[in-house]
């Protein structure tokens, strides 16, 4: 069984979460305490050196970076498929997804949020407005994009590769009370996401070490 090195509130390790989930595949959650730089010891750099998660174990490797593990998975297990088969949606696809992982996730990973503060004596409602900032810069043009595609419940036929990377993003921007009110078609993509068992047993709020964790 592969073995899913993560945090249950990184946006990077709810991906493979999810990505695992849709494709069905069988995992075992390790737990990574990034509060405590777990992540930056010995034992963790050894085996990733970027000292990041996820690391997912799989077929006698190590597998680090997020965004090629999920398509790693695609490929090594086609059944349920996460990118489509026509070559116009896979680039839509990813056109979406690598917005949202390439322009927001460096400026709002948490390391840039404790430099900030340990740094620059930035309080946390500077380090807040930040993080709204370069949401708004990303997901503000990713709504109008949506529309012009005339997006219903899922980008396409069902939730894949788009709504793997979208939730996990959406998940921290409403923890800094970013304001969704003008952004209907992220938020009907959320809403049908969340519904689903799949999207739901990866939800950071329940994975067992989640304060927020009912069992």
């Amino acid at each position: 069984m592969m073995k899913l090195y993560g945090y249950y509130r990184s946006s990077t390790s709810y991906r493979l979460r999810i990505a695992l989930e849709l494709k069905q595949l069988p995992y075992e959650n390790v737990f990574v305490n990034l509060l405590e730089t777990e992540q930056k010891g010995e034992a963790y750099t050894s085996r990733n050196p970027f000292g990041s998660v996820p690391m997912l174990e799989a077929g006698g490797k190590d597998r680090v970076q997020s965004m090629a593990m999920i398509e790693w998975l695609d490929e090594a297990y086609p059944d349920h498929a996460l990118l489509p088969v026509d070559i116009e949606q896979r680039y839509v696809a990813r056109e979406l997804a690598y917005a949202i992982a390439t322009e927001l996730h460096a400026p709002l990973n948490l390391p840039v949020l404790k430099y900030l503060a340990s740094e620059y004596d930035k309080s946390k409602d500077e380090i807040d407005s930040w993080y709204r900032h370069w949401l708004a810069r990303t997901l503000e043009p990713l709504e109008k994009r949506l529309a012009q595609l005339g997006t219903g419940d899922f980008l396409f036929d069902a939730p894949g590769f788009f709504e793997v990377v979208l939730l996990p993003q959406v998940y921290n921007a409403r923890r800094f009370e970013f304001d969704f009110s003008a952004m209907p078609h992220i938020t009907r993509i959320e809403a049908a996401c969340l519904a689903l068992p799949e999207f739901q047993r990866a939800y950071p709020d329940n994975q067992p070490e989640s304060p927020e964790y009912k069992g």
